[in-house]
């Protein structure tokens, strides 16, 4: 019983560092959409220069998936981790002593390309160390760091940059990323048992085989449709806010702290859902679902605050809901020994949709000089055809563990 608590209490604490890596990558780059009128005028940058710091961060995250794809599953974990976090928390204090656009830039496509490898990382020690059957469980309380950094996170960034400048959320990243690296040295376990059985081929070559495995590939198409069902929309969501809904942007920060309040709650309920009846089924469930508040999101205008923010809160609830089931999903679909490599492709994959997410939504919407936005309705329409794409796509995915789902 005692070894039990012990094991128990041991698996807490991984998830809860594990939680907190991601609190971090997942703030330095929400910050980034809410910051753009301090960095447009501190920095006298156009709107076309913000959008290229934005995107800049998915790139580079999508390069950095390609690089550790090869060599991920032949290092320890625990210290593979912790050396890339130390990259990270230097990369994201480079953002804050940036003095111009170039600098900021250059920092941010370094910070994208350590957070694309921690997220990686993350979601790959997750699943070697949880066994299946509590592993979407698992994969909720890591997928709360969303939530945490919608409501504390990001309401508590725009705080500090307001009273102390753009560049204040960074430094805070850079501290709490410390704290992190240091706890993480003391309490996190050794990860090994994927080394013992590791192929002596070439990365490159055990790379490329991982790549065109036919499950694979349909795994990695599920991460894309996902994808682009939720990030076509999710850029414009402030900007039409504004523009179209009529709301203060003082009231912003109240979107992403009930958004993020109410995931914080959803997400484990969704993951212990999925342990119960189906990984396969509750996805489909909340991807369907999801077409809803996609679909009013984009079409609301002019509503009271209270509408706005109901429907906004079921969007996070239902998009970020989806990734629940699918992280176990995909996570289950190739063998422990590669499992490393393949979700470091995936998870380029998944950057990459995110840039091109944002470049479709952008292909359909235009701003008249008054601000008003056109054509963000045919975005939802597009997001929701992907929902329902993923749903029945999901299907030809074929789990390795466990019972079928």
């Amino acid at each position: 019983m005692t070894q039990r608590l012990q094991l128990a209490h041991a698996e807490r604490a991984m998830l809860l560092i594990l939680a907190g890596v991601q609190f971090c990558h997942v703030l330095d780059f929400m910050i980034m959409m809410p910051l753009g009128p301090f960095l447009i005028s501190a920095l006298s940058i156009t709107t076309d220069e913000f959008a290229l710091l934005v995107a800049s961060y998915s790139f580079s995250a999508a390069a950095a998936g390609l690089l550790i794809a090869p060599i991920v599953d032949r290092f320890e974990r625990k210290r593979f981790l912790l050396a890339i976090f130390a990259a990270f928390a230097v990369a994201t204090l480079l953002c804050a002593l940036s003095p111009g656009f170039l600098t900021l830039l250059i920092a941010r496509g370094l910070a994208g390309v350590f957070g694309g490898m921690m997220g990686a990382l993350v979601h790959t020690m997750v699943a070697d160390a949880i066994p299946f059957e509590r592993r979407a469980k698992a994969t909720g309380y890591v997928a709360t760091a969303f939530s945490v950094s919608s409501i504390a996170g990001v309401p508590f960034s725009l705080l500090l940059a307001d009273a102390l400048g753009w560049q204040a959320p960074f430094v805070l990243i850079t501290l709490i990323s410390a704290g992190l690296i240091w706890f993480g040295y003391r309490a996190l376990p050794d990860f090994r048992a994927h080394l013992d059985t590791r192929r002596e081929a070439r990365a490159i070559r055990q790379m490329l085989r991982v790549a065109v495995e036919p499950n694979h590939l349909r795994a990695m198409m599920l991460t894309c449709l996902v994808i682009l069902g939720g990030f076509t929309v999710i850029p414009y969501i402030t900007l039409y806010t504004i523009a179209n809904v009529g709301i203060a942007s003082n009231q912003i920060p109240a979107i992403y702290f009930l958004g993020g309040a109410a995931t914080l709650i959803t997400a484990r309920f969704i993951g212990a859902m999925a342990d119960r009846f189906g990984k396969v089924m509750v996805f489909r469930i909340v991807a369907i679902g999801a077409c809803i508040p996609v679909l009013l999101v984009t079409t609301l205008a002019q509503v009271s605050l209270v509408i706005w923010l109901a429907v906004t809160t079921l969007f996070f609830v239902l998009v970020s809901g989806r990734m629940v089931p699918l992280l176990a999903i995909v996570g289950a679909a190739v063998k422990p020994q590669a499992r490393g490599t393949f979700l470091s492709l995936n998870a380029t994959v998944q950057s990459m949709a995110m840039g091109l997410a944002s470049m479709v939504g952008g292909v359909f919407i235009t701003q008249s000089p008054d601000g008003f936005i056109s054509g963000y309705g045919w975005v939802g329409l597009v997001a929701a055809s992907f929902n329902v794409m993923a749903a029945v796509w999901v299907g030809r995915v074929t789990i390795h563990e466990g019972k079928p789902s």
